[in-house]
């Protein structure tokens, strides 16, 4: 179901002319290293320092307490989980809840908070290292559609298969011609972006039964 579970997550303003003009192979070759760079090197590669502020998560955890009744008996994966800002701020809102984070970054993980640093891994999305139905709410922000498509599927089965019942993902997306181009001159890492149609018909397609909403910049 289309859901907007990060309605209270903070817009950030984006140059997007600038983005465009300084991209290229070599930039977006780095960037989909996801190291040092893409997290705390320079802007034009990625974050341009990826540091821990509870104005971003903590807004939003409650909605999605409310929405999958989560409480301290629950159990949560994060697909992409880069430093574990969002695991720990699901701890700090709902006591003795148990999150576990997968990311494909070796940077990110070994650069983890201290709070996760016990619960998370390097894995892939397209082969998570857990057993089928281990969750009861599987997350993943913005991470999927940095594969390609025949891969971004496999990671989407993936999700599907570890969650009991539920799961959330956001998938760069666009409505109209407009937003298109706004897209492409953001993306440095997405190789899977597609229309809010499509993204649909293949949700339908492959069967994910679960929720899901979109990056639009």
């Amino acid at each position: 179901m289309e859901l907007d579970l990060l309605k209270n997550y903070p817009k950030s303003k984006r140059d997007l002319s600038n983005r465009a003009s300084k991209k290229d192979e070599i930039t977006i070759s780095t960037a989909r290293k996801f190291g040092k760079e893409f997290f705390d090197g320079d802007r034009n590669h990625g974050y341009g320092g990826f540091n821990y502020n509870p104005k971003y998560w903590k807004p939003v955890i409650p909605d999605f307490e409310k929405e999958y009744k989560l409480s301290n008996k629950s159990k949560i994966l994060d697909v992409g989980c880069a430093k574990g800002f969002m695991m720990n701020d699901f701890m700090s809102i709902i006591p003795g809840i148990e999150v576990r984070g997968i990311d494909i970054s070796k940077y990110a993980i070994e650069n983890s908070m201290s709070s996760v640093k016990d619960l998370v891994q390097v894995a892939n999305a397209m082969s998570l290292p857990f057993n089928d139905n281990s969750f009861d709410l599987t997350i993943s922000i913005n991470t999927v559609h940095n594969l390609d498509l025949e891969d971004c599927i496999k990671a989407i089965k993936e999700i599907e298969r570890v969650s009991k019942k539920n799961s959330f993902i956001t998938v760069d997306a666009y409505n109209n011609e407009e937003e298109k181009k706004r897209m492409y001159e953001w993306n440095l890492t997405a190789k899977t972006i597609m229309s809010v149609k499509d993204w649909k018909k293949l949700f339908k397609e492959i069967g994910f039964t679960g929720d899901y909403y979109w990056f639009i910049p």
